[in-house]
Parts: C-alpha cells; sequence; structure tokens
C-alpha cells in the first residue's frame, strides 16, 4: 500500500462520507484557481495546510513526502515564465515581469495541490470508487478502475519482492549487473502482471461474473454540519480575498 492510501485509511475522518471531504478539498482546490494569486491562492494554502496538519490528522512528514513532488512540478512550471524565446534582447533573455508571473502561478499551483491532497489524505479510493455508480459514471468504467487500482497494489508488490530477491543475489553490485537486474525485473513483470490478469479473469468466470462487481461499501451519511461549516469557511476565504485585495498595495 503506497503511504497516501495508508494514510488515508487510517485518517480521522476516515468514516466520514467523501462527498463531506470534496466539498472541502475540491473547494479549495476551485478557490486557489478562481481567486486572485495574491492574496487569494496565498489563504487557501495556509488554510489547506491548516487543515491537514490540524482536524484532518495528517502527519507533517507524510504530507511532505507526497507533497514534494507536485511541488516540484509547480516550481518548474513557474521557473519557464522567468525567461522569454525571442525578441530584441538576444534568443533567450529574461521575461519582463517573469518573476511576478512566475510566483503567481507557482501560488495557485502549489495551493491547488494541497486542495487535492487534503481530499486525497482523507479519502480511501476503496471508498470512493463504488460511490461513483450513484453519482451516474458507467459501472463498467468503475469496475476497471477498481480491478486497476487493485492490481497496481499487487504489481507494486511483486516488483518489491523481485528486486528485494536481486539485491540479495548481490544483483546490483556493478552497474552492469544493475542493468541485467533492471531488465530481468521489467521481463518479470510483466509475465506475472497477464498471469494475475488471466488468473483474476479466470475466478470472476468461475464466480458468474455478470459485468457488475458487488463490493461491501462502509456505512455513511452526508453529514449536513461539515457540509456547511465548509462552504461557510470557503465563502469567507473568498470575502476576505476580496476585502484584503482592495486594502493592500
Amino acid at each position: 500500500m503506497l503511504p497516501i492510501d495508508a494514510a488515508a485509511h487510517s485518517s480521522r475522518w476516515r468514516r466520514r462520507h467523501p462527498v463531506d471531504k470534496a466539498v472541502l478539498g475540491l473547494g479549495l482546490t476551485v478557490l486557489a484557481i478562481s481567486l486572485p494569486p495574491w492574496p487569494g491562492a496565498a489563504l487557501v494554502l495556509v488554510t489547506a495546510l491548516t487543515v491537514l496538519l490540524g482536524p484532518a490528522g495528517v502527519p507533517g512528514r507524510r504530507l511532505w513526502r507526497a507533497y514534494r513532488v507536485p511541488l516540484g512540478f509547480c516550481v518548474t512550471g513557474a521557473a519557464t515564465l522567468l525567461v522569454q524565446v525571442g525578441g530584441p534582447q538576444g534568443f533567450v533573455s529574461l521575461a519582463d515581469d517573469g518573476h511576478l508571473r512566475a510566483g503567481e502561478l507557482l501560488l495557485r499551483t502549489s495551493a491547488a495541490s494541497l486542495g487535492v491532497l487534503l481530499f486525497a489524505f482523507t479519502t480511501p479510493m476503496s471508498d470512493l470508487l463504488p460511490r461513483l455508480v450513484k453519482a451516474g459514471v458507467p459501472a463498467p468504467v468503475v469496475d476497471v478502475a477498481l480491478v486497476t487500482y487493485r492490481m497496481s497494489f499487487l504489481l507494486l508488490d511483486s516488483m518489491r519482492r523481485v528486486r528485494d530477491a536481486q539485491a540479495a543475489r548481490l544483483g546490483h553490485t556493478t552497474r552492469a549487473a544493475t542493468w541485467r537486474s533492471l531488465a530481468g525485473l521489467g521481463a518479470t513483470a510483466f509475465v506475472r502482471s497477464f498471469d494475475r490478469a488471466s488468473r483474476l479473469h479466470a475466478g470472476l468466470a468461475g464466480r458468474g461474473y455478470d459485468g457488475t462487481l458487488r463490493v461491501l461499501v462502509p456505512e455513511a451519511r452526508v453529514s449536513v454540519r461539515f457540509t456547511a461549516a465548509s462552504c461557510a469557511l470557503l465563502a469567507a476565504l473568498a470575502a476576505l480575498t476580496l476585502v484584503l485585495e482592495k486594502a493592500l498595495p
């Protein structure tokens, strides 16, 4: 199990309905994209970080391990706005107001990423995917997503076992040995994935699979109080942004 999935299953909000957490997490993401970068996206970033480390109870180290990957993409995308290609100053030169646009983009994307992580760190996929059928998503699409989600963990576990076995047999002592081990790992993972898929198909056929995977979903109800509090928080952030935008230079 990936760290973010383990955190979602042990979250304080694990038993809450996904709609409750979607209103808050995805609402923060929408505000980060739609409000002015300063001070709107900055307020959203601070709020999402506070909720993640506070009420949601996400460990700071685990949050950083998950956040540093999208943050790297945010920084890389913002850095491209610092320069321009072509123009009277040469083939590559510093862009006019590039640092301002880069800062605005970095604020927007980093805040939006925290909003998505808030939903991901509190909502296991096993709780979300089966409920998508009631939301209008075709059942075959949900079934494929469920199987892919499950098979991905089996494949990762199989790759870890093969890699540990290679390391125990000194398969990574030299560069040449490392490349041979990597090739063997890819070939083994390819073969095992097809073997597991074949066995899964045979198992479903033997159990009378009729085109729909029926799974047990933890019972949960949408909390009107939690949803109303989330909407109030989002509205307060939007109002505070408008006030501060007029007050700040």
